[in-house]
């Protein structure tokens, strides 16, 4: 009579039989494998959640200047307004969701714009508060686009009109009664005026802004 063949697999060209010492073995460190696997995975995603709460709180010139999936910046600009303890929970979860599809080089742009923020020099900072200040007054008055454009020649005058517009129309599109809702637009109009100051105004006009910062806040 015929023995009945064992039941089993091979790993590395040796047969190992179901149920052996040398089975439960291998099964144990592959659980543990998975074990771990689940852990990292979910380290990763605790990460990238608290990356996103980090990101409620980047100042608006440096949060501009990230290549942030439209997605995300909405989401990010709901967190803000949301004041509900759960609510602002499920945000956030939500966050992180869309924070793990960013690809590397964007995540890493994330956290030296981060470490930018608390490590940047004074008169950076001021010439950021300048870039804020002009796309501010862009987008309110119409007097300010044509002084930029006089004072600013190699700006792209169509485009920043352009911008300016869909910039007002998305402040107007928002519920009543809650902030202006900020687009792609107004970023957009951000990098431009940064650009520009950064090529035409260099250390002095940086210089400058510091010392108009210090004005406003004596």
């Amino acid at each position: 009579m015929s023995r009945k063949p064992k039941k089993g697999y091979y790993v590395r060209g040796h047969f190992v039989a179901e149920g052996s010492e040398l089975d439960l073995e291998l099964k144990r460190e592959l659980k543990g494998s998975d074990d771990a696997s689940r852990t990292d995975l979910k380290r990763e995603s605790e990460e990238l959640q608290k990356l996103g709460a980090e990101l409620l709180t980047l100042r608006a010139g440096l949060f501009d200047a990230l290549q942030l999936d439209e997605k995300l910046v909405e989401a990010i600009a709901e967190a803000k307004r949301i004041t509900n303890f759960e609510g602002k929970r499920r945000q956030m979860q939500f966050i992180g969701k869309l924070m793990r599809k960013l690809e590397p080089e964007v995540l890493e742009a994330v956290k030296q714009a981060l470490t930018e923020q608390n490590t940047v020099p004074a008169a950076e900072v001021a010439a950021l508060h300048e870039a804020e200040r002009w796309r501010d007054r862009l987008i309110a008055d119409d007097d300010a686009l044509g002084g930029w454009i006089e004072t600013h020649p190699a700006t792209d005058s169509q485009q920043l009109r352009a911008l300016v517009r869909q910039a007002r129309k998305d402040m107007k599109s928002g519920p009543a009664g809650e902030a202006p809702r900020q687009g792609k637009a107004y970023r957009e109009i951000f990098q431009l005026v940064r650009a520009q100051l950064a090529v035409h105004g260099g250390a002095d006009h940086a210089a400058a802004a510091a010392a108009q910062d210090r004005e406003e806040d004596a």
